[in-house]
């Protein structure tokens, strides 16, 4: 197991970003004069996992990234394991084999009345509840069932730790033991119709909850019979749980002694069975402490056989020099004596300091982790010894370790009689060295998910000793080890473990103001929570996280943020920048885009056009989905959001329009009567309308009558030579494009639709009596037109002519300054 080989790529860190500092701290450098050419670099492992409906992407550098799941990427559907697979499965999940000498094997005394009993109920299809003290023997009773019972359910014997778990993750490891399904995590309807269908005698030890939600557990999985063993002080099963009740009481007088006697593989003394005989009677016939009692006895037959046997363990430093437990005979040179019955109601301090070296080191690690045993492979990188792999033997065998899943964690009681013996003292130190192994460890690529899940405890406990410390580094050396080791978590399956992890490092980067990483760890919990069905606490997390890195500038992160909240959005139903059924608004990744051109958005190209001024510009937000995200490409989307710009941008300009009618009703002024035409203002596209987009041919003639200045002067040339002044109320002028009829003439007068920021070239020219239509113009492709010649037959005094186009208003009027007549539009 060792962690510097090279093995399966299953996730890691790149040389970007912080997965640059990772790599230069993991990877040995290599000598100049191997190759002088380019070194290939350690690529981010990204690892795929569907859960649901969900393509999640583990990425360990900006964060992970969820979208909908392809239906080229839906996973095979889940099959069961045979018979073969789960004993080969159950074989991998037992805690490794101390090293070291064989331990004896210990008999199940006293325990073949409720052993018979347990199989009985199983055999009906029964659900057991098996209560007992820590200590009693729980384990050693359920694995005795369970060999018993291995023949009785088609699907054999799952067996499950309840240690530390939630129902979700018992759920989902009963689901694991059943079925074959690498890489998925079936959403909550699929999860639970497999577990219908699952029969099997469900081995639960150590669980840590009743009541509700123990209901759940039972009500998920109809066809299995459970035998759970739990600790008096855990809630009760409610009356609808239908469990049997069976109390684990502790052994008699005879067997306590018996069992003493298995473990020194001796005859006791008379003296001895009078010790064990008060032993009995003050731990209540606990097996726990007989099996500590028999080490004791182990370790004073060493001492009168050889008094200096522990002295290289230095377990006599600080004693006094007249302890009998020191020189190994008291003054008078007799016989070691017994230890006392406190110390045998207590034995940890007592073995402890007849340990080696490297096994008190190890417990000094367990204490600092909250009882965790660190994988004996870690052992001697965290001690500094090579040989510290075989503490774990030298533990097992003074009963200070008790199994626990696939790991060991210190028997119960021992973490609190070696802390009050000065164990916990240097507890910080030990939990942030091994936050600082675990954490180069979790990210190296030999490490795959798998053995990084199987330390998940280790790891959590090591983050929590250190996230409300106030030692110096402690706060950043949880930030380093949550961020190598949720990614692995993640990849693992293990999402309550990455749950956990992701909270601490979150609280350790605000405490260190590690704001890059703080976010991290926000944006990685709003992908959980959408994964988990939570939209509320995905959008709330992610809203932060996205916050935080647009304050860093960090546009990789930042985009990955909004692609996960315009999935939320999606995923609730409703539109970006709506609201929930409580009233609350939904936000969503929002840029700003301008109005269409005329001619309209090309089919490929991009989606964002140059900004007008902000007299012409038409503001549309809407959300940027990733691409596939909603189970069609992205040129669909881009199409439907220039649908909807065109329909936005003709709703503008006729708006404008008809409010430029409005205005132009006060604004109108009379033209000369004996002036034969009227005068319209022209405007014509600039240098910078075409720098925006807008085209900009058919410039406006400087000699044409009535054409405008574009430079915006208040006063207009004529064709007289008088001067056109526009009305002092503010209003903006724009150009003249409406056919009139007149029945004088007879002929239609020349005129062109036009669009925003197209000129007007034809002003109207036919005198008329009559009130003038002014049509309103559409925004179309834009047309060049004709300028008609002037003609020289005289006319008739007619009314000012009225205009507007889709710029907005306009005014017309002439040299005289008389008053125009009502308009219809």
């Amino acid at each position: 197991m060792d962690p510097i080989h090279r093995g399966s790529e299953d996730f890691g860190h790149d040389n970007d970003g912080h997965g640059e500092e990772k790599s230069r701290r993991t990877q040995p450098r290599a000598p100049l004069t191997s190759d002088f050419g380019q070194q290939p670099t350690q690529q981010a492992r990204v690892v795929q996992v569907v859960s649901g409906d969900f393509l999640l992407t583990v990425n360990p550098v900006d964060g992970s990234e969820v979208e909908l799941c392809p239906p080229g990427e839906q996973p095979p559907v889940p099959v069961r394991r045979t018979a073969a697979e789960r004993t080969d499965r159950e074989r991998a999940a037992t805690p490794p084999v101390p090293p070291g000498p064989p331990a004896p094997q210990l008999p199940l005394l006293e325990r073949q009345e409720e052993r018979e009993r347990l199989v009985r109920l199983l055999a009906r299809g029964r659900s057991v509840r098996l209560t007992g003290p820590a200590g009693s023997g729980r384990t050693a009773l359920l694995g005795a069932v369970a060999a018993d019972c291995a023949d009785l359910a088609p699907d054999g014997v799952v067996r499950l730790s309840g240690l530390k778990r939630t129902v979700t993750d018992l759920l989902y490891g009963l689901f694991e033991a059943v079925y074959d399904a690498p890489l998925l995590r079936p959403d909550r309807a699929l999860l639970l119709e497999k577990l219908r269908s699952i029969g099997a005698v469900v081995v639960l030890d150590d669980l840590e909850f009743g009541g509700a939600a123990l209901d759940e557990l039972l009500d998920a999985t109809p066809e299995c019979a459970f035998l759970i063993a739990t600790t008096p002080d855990v809630p009760a099963p409610t009356a609808d749980a239908h469990l049997e009740e069976v109390f684990l009481a502790g052994l008699g007088r005879g067997a306590s002694v018996a069992l003493l006697e298995q473990v020194v593989e001796r005859p006791l003394t008379d003296d001895e069975a009078n010790w064990a005989g008060d032993l009995w009677f003050e731990s209540e016939g606990l097996p726990l402490r007989f099996v500590q009692a028999g080490a004791l006895l182990r370790q004073r037959d060493m001492l009168r056989a050889d008094p200096t046997a522990y002295d290289e363990q230095d377990y006599a430093e600080g004693r006094p020099v007249d302890d009998v437990f020191a020189k190994g005979v008291d003054a008078d040179g007799e016989d070691v004596p017994l230890p006392s019955l406190g110390e045998g109601a207590a034995p940890a301090a007592l073995l402890a300091s007849r340990l080696s070296g490297p096994a008190r080191d190890t417990l000094h690690f367990a204490v600092a982790l909250g009882g965790e045993v660190p994988h004996q492979a870690h052992l001697p990188a965290l001690v500094g010894d090579t040989h510290a792999d075989a503490a774990l033997g030298e533990l097992a065998g003074c009963g200070l370790l008790s199994p626990a899943g696939s790991r060991y964690r210190l028997a119960p009681g021992v973490v609190a009689q070696l802390e009050a013996v000065g164990y916990g003292e240097d507890a910080d130190d030990r939990a942030r060295t091994a936050a600082q192994h675990y954490a180069w460890w979790a990210g190296h690529p030999s490490v795959t998910a798998a053995r990084a899940v199987a330390e998940a405890d280790a790891i959590v406990s090591a983050m929590t000793r250190l996230v409300p410390g106030e030692g110096a580094g402690q706060a950043s050396a949880a930030v380093l080890l949550a961020r190598s080791a949720a990614p692995a978590f993640a990849a693992g399956l293990h999402w309550s473990g990455w749950e956990k992890t992701l909270r601490l490092g979150q609280e350790a980067a605000r405490i260190a103001g590690e704001v890059a990483e703080e976010a991290y760890f926000h944006h990685e919990l709003g992908v959980l929570a959408l994964c988990n069905g939570n939209p509320d606490r995905a959008r709330a997390e992610l809203e932060t996280s996205i916050g935080m890195r647009g304050a860093l500038a960090d546009k990789p992160g930042a985009v990955a943020g909004r692609r996960a909240l315009a999935l939320v959005a999606d995923r609730a139903g409703m539109l970006p920048g709506g609201r929930t059924p409580a009233g609350e608004e939904i936000p969503a990744a929002r840029y700003d885009e301008s109005v269409s051109p005329p001619g309209g958005i090309p089919a490929a190209g991009p989606m964002v056009l140059p900004r007008m001024s902000e007299d012409d510009t038409a503001l549309i937000s809407r959300v940027v989905p990733a691409s596939g995200t909603d189970g069609f490409d992205g040129r669909k989307a881009v199409l439907g959001g220039a649908r909807r710009n065109l329909v936005a941008a003709g709703a503008g300009v006729l708006l404008a329009a008809v409010l430029g009618t409005v205005v132009t009703l006060g604004m109108t002024s009379s033209s000369d009567a004996r002036d034969g035409g009227s005068v319209s203002t022209e405007q014509s596209a600039g240098e910078d309308d075409s720098e925006n987009g807008l085209p900009a041919d058919d410039p406006a003639d400087d000699s044409t009558p009535g054409g405008a200045s574009s430079s915006g002067s208040p006063s207009t040339p004529g064709p007289s030579g008088s001067q056109v002044t526009p009305s002092g109320s503010g209003a903006p002028s724009s150009e003249s494009s409406g056919p009139s009829d007149s029945p004088s003439s007879g002929r239609p007068t020349s005129g062109s639709s036009s669009s925003p920021g197209t000129p007007t070239k034809s002003p109207t020219r036919t005198p008329t009596k009559t009130p003038t239509k002014t049509a309103t113009a559409t925004p179309t492709e834009p047309e060049p037109t004709d300028t008609p010649t002037p003609t020289d037959t005289p006319t008739e005094p007619t009314p000012p002519g009225i205009s507007d186009s889709a710029s907005g208003p306009s005014t017309t009027a002439s040299a005289s300054g008389t008053s125009a007549e009502p308009v219809v539009a």
